[in-house]
């Protein structure tokens, strides 16, 4: 005998759950210029590469007959899909059934997704829309009890962060346990007049007074420059692209192989405007963002968290087709300077590169940590201790190129002097235990004042300095291993990374 009609009924419950909030809903959600829950799957995945895991869960209706009359499908949809061909797990709130909430959610879809991808050891990827299952008054109401705050499974979502590359997109309005999860991740996105992030939202906000609007109270204006979410996307597709860009540098999980891509750009070209890059003042900045698209594979560059932590770029490049992780000093902002944030970004992203192993490359221009009240206030000095530790407690291959400042402690967070130094210096090189301009007038007082013509006798004085703190003065003393022409560093750091990648 056939089970015909049991798989048609299979089909019949397949094309329920497709409908998701039915037609009403999915026009108000297209109004707002966002795409379904299905069409985001379809966009982001490589084509039809995706299998729907649960599919036909949800809240049915039965006619008298016992036969399905109706269903709500959950608003989660999960699975397994392919992005530029390695696969991943997907999992996408569906904010057109009652807005994402745990009205109509079935936790365990969302708790299996993180399951399976920690235990599988897939890359994971959360397309958020909406509260993320959390709570409702009413659902307390109907319920007709409450209970002691837990969040189920979210022992799985701890152990992604340390298992497979986690990444979040907050697609819309996104509060509660939806926000928690869009920051526990790896790499985060938001859409710029689209998303918004919140504890709780402004109705809930305004009973301590508050007026605001979802924008102005959890906007991508603020969260990505306060160090909640990576960065900004200007649309959908543009977040999509941000996420399988990330992706395309990292292994499927801890301990996997970094994928190296073909590359037809070679190891040997130097690059004539790196020689002049760097201004002879001091004081004038240059375009770091410049020197690391000179030096890496080109179009290689992929830069994360530029709108916080602004003293620092971290960014993702490849060279001689191995990715890398690059860390690197942004002389025009604040001239390099670290703030705490600057310092809590680094930390970040170079516990990022150990957890997954990849190699760093650490371009170096830092006159030191920020100073003042400011700085003072928001605990620098902590924050920069914490990501020195952090730079100390890395066994990935790391080198460096001083390309100007190095000063103080900061300037020390360049690598962990206890590890073989693969270290480079430019003839731009400026470094100490504090810098020498404004303190030669403190320091050379007495003579200044006995001078005849204090002016030029300063000018003396200056001339000397700046021959005893020649980088050259540096290397007779081995006190830095190799001062190199700039046009040499591409060369130099495919070297590195060959040799760092050997066995891979």
């Amino acid at each position: 005998m056939s089970w015909k009609k049991e798989i048609d009924e299979l089909r019949k419950r397949e094309k329920l759950a497709e409908k998701m909030g039915g037609p009403d809903k999915l026009k108000r959600q297209k109004s707002k210029g966002k795409l379904n829950a299905r069409e985001r799957i379809d966009l982001f995945l490589d084509k039809d590469s995706f299998r729907e895991i649960g599919k036909i869960a949800g809240k049915a209706s039965y006619d008298a007959k016992g036969d399905i009359k109706d269903m709500s499908p959950a608003n989660f949809i999960f699975g397994k899909g392919k992005i530029n061909k390695r696969p991943v797990v997907v999992g996408v709130d569906d904010f057109t059934v009652r807005g994402g909430s745990a009205d109509a959610a079935i936790y365990r879809k969302a708790v299996l997704s993180e399951q399976m991808a920690h235990e599988v050891k897939l890359p994971l990827i959360r397309l958020i829309d909406g509260t993320g299952g959390g709570g409702s008054v009413k659902m307390l109401e109907d319920m007709g009890f409450t209970y002691v705050p837990f969040v189920p499974g979210w022992e799985h979502v701890v152990k992604n962060l340390k298992t497979v590359p986690v990444v979040s997109l907050a697609l819309g309005p996104t509060a509660g346990l939806g926000a928690a999860r869009a920051v526990a991740s790896h790499y985060s996105v938001m859409v710029k007049g689209m998303s918004q992030l919140f504890t709780a939202g402004p109705k809930v906000v305004a009973a301590l007074g508050e007026t605001s609007d979802n924008e102005s109270l959890g906007g991508s204006i603020i969260h990505t420059r306060n160090g909640v979410i990576d960065d900004e996307a200007k649309d959908e597709k543009d977040a999509f692209d941000k996420a399988q860009r990330f992706l395309s540098y990292l292994p499927d999980y801890v301990g996997g192989t970094l994928e190296r891509t073909p590359t037809i750009d070679p190891i040997d070209r130097k690059d004539e405007k790196l020689l002049s890059v760097v201004p002879r003042d001091k004081r004038k900045a240059y375009n770091m963002r410049r020197v690391l698209e000179a030096v890496a594979d080109k179009g290689s560059v992929f830069e994360m968290g530029s709108k916080w932590g602004r003293a620092a770029i971290t960014a993702f490049a490849r060279f001689d087709g191995w990715p890398v992780a690059v860390l690197a000093g942004d002389p025009t902002f604040l001239g390099g300077s670290w703030t705490a944030d600057t310092a809590e970004k680094t930390k970040r992203f170079v516990e990022l590169a150990e957890l997954f192993q990849m190699p760093v490359i650490h371009l170096v221009d830092n006159p030191g940590f920020m100073i003042g009240l400011e700085a003072e206030k928001t605990a620098t000095i902590r924050r920069g201790v914490e990501a020195m530790g952090a730079i100390y407690s890395t066994k990935v291959p790391w080198a460096s190129v001083i390309i100007r400042k190095a000063y103080g402690v900061a300037g020390a967070a360049m690598s962990d002097h206890s590890r073989f130094q693969y270290r480079f210096a430019w003839p731009s090189g400026d470094w100490g235990s504090l810098p020498i301009d404004g303190g030669v007038e403190v320091a050379y007082k007495s003579e200044l004042e006995k001078a005849k013509d204090p002016e030029k006798k300063l000018a003396e004085i200056k001339d000397r300095l700046a021959k005893v703190t020649s980088p050259f003065r540096t290397a007779e003393n081995f006190l830095i291993e190799d001062i190199i022409d700039p046009r040499e560093t591409r060369p130099l750091l495919c070297e590195f990374i060959e040799l760092a990648m050997r066995g891979q």
